[in-house]
């Protein structure tokens, strides 16, 4: 589960109740509104649907009173259909011939000159022209250089919003040039609140799975991601049991366009799941699987911890290069040899011990 753009699509979805104050105090400023905004927070809290509200309301032709887009102008339909001209939403994604988005290891130069072009025309609109980066942090390092002249050098009456769950993956002089709005996560019973109003079960231990993240929450819920964490976390618990090859061909026989993002369930509740082993094993509680304690208890006094981090640390750089794996099986199969390994590590650490 990756915290990388979560759709290529201009999505309209209503903000949830703990973006509606910050938006509404973001909206207030509309007079001063700053010439490059920048975004942070945690991944899956709603960072990037706030920067398309904004967006929204900053092209609408009759906003409300609160500052918000009235949804019925013709700024307001075209924005919702994507076709407003001084609207550019840039995210690592490019489209193939029949139009479907696929997912790209970066924002590129190319994508941000596109958008520096942009920025130099006048409004068609006679209003606002904004662009929306998310998340900034994929811009490879030629994109974010050919960003800043435009930062430096705004033209008028042009914004640009840039979304980061990592900002500290972006070069200072990007950062220091933008005003830095910084979200917090939200409380749990609004998230929870959040959830059971969307239908989603179980929302508090789905909050858990999450870390908190109430839009990732909600993607967590769908059937296909908790059937891999059923049978994973299963396999995880009895790591001498655990046979790596059948679970890359459960991974295989999922259908050939869902792999990719099936690899990516692996690799989330693998980084969950380690996560948590570290924290029990330190002696505090699991934070993502409270429903798993037991067996994350036995299994933190198997594992050596150095190898463990070290490993945790493997899949975090993995999950980086999920965009265009070429056999999602193999990857999968390799990480969970791995995982297998530590325990045997741990057994021959502490049997060296003994001798000693």
């Amino acid at each position: 589960m990756s915290d990388v753009a979560e759709s290529p699509q201009t999505a309209w979805d209503p903000l949830p109740p703990w973006m509606t104050p910050i938006a509404a105090t973001l909206l207030a400023q509309r007079a001063r509104w700053p010439h490059a905004l920048l975004v942070t927070g945690p991944g899956g809290i709603g960072k990037r649907l706030l920067a398309l509200h904004l967006a929204r309301a900053l092209l609408c032709e009759a906003p409300q009173p609160d500052g918000s887009a009235c949804g019925s102008c013709p700024a307001c339909n075209w924005v919702e259909r994507g076709t407003h001209p001084d609207l550019r939403l840039l995210e690592p994604f490019t489209y193939d011939d029949e139009g479907n988005a696929v997912a790209t290891d970066a924002i590129t130069v190319d994508a941000v000159r596109d958008l520096i072009d942009f920025a130099l025309l006048s409004s068609h609109r006679g209003g606002w022209k904004i662009a929306v980066i998310a998340p900034a942090d994929a811009m490879n390092a030629a994109a974010a250089n050919a960003l800043l002249k435009t930062l430096e050098e705004p033209p008028p009456r042009t914004s640009i919003v840039l979304v980061s769950s990592r900002p500290g993956r972006l070069p200072a002089t990007i950062v220091s040039r933008c005003q830095h709005v910084a979200l917090p996560m939200p409380d749990a019973a609004t998230a929870s609140a959040w959830l059971a109003h969307q239908d989603v079960e179980e929302s508090a231990l789905l909050l858990a799975h999450a870390g908190g993240a109430p839009l990732r929450a909600k993607l967590l819920a769908a059937p296909g991601t908790q059937r891999i964490r059923a049978w994973l976390l299963e396999d995880l618990a009895r790591p001498e049991r655990m046979s790596p090859v059948a679970a890359g061909v459960r991974l295989d026989a999922t259908p050939k366009d869902e792999r990719k993002s099936a690899l990516a369930d692996v690799v989330y509740w693998l980084l969950t799941w380690t996560a948590d082993l570290a924290t029990v094993a330190s002696g505090g509680p699991p934070r993502f699987h409270p429903d798993r304690a037991e067996a994350l208890r036995d299994l933190a006094q198997r594992v050596a911890r150095v190898p463990l981090f070290r490993y945790h640390r493997a899949l975090l750089e993995q999950r980086a290069l999920l965009g265009h794996p070429l056999q999602p099986r193999l990857v999968a199969e390799a990480m969970l040899f791995e995982y297998r390994a530590l325990f045997a590590r741990g057994q021959q650490g502490r049997a060296s011990s003994g001798k000693m």
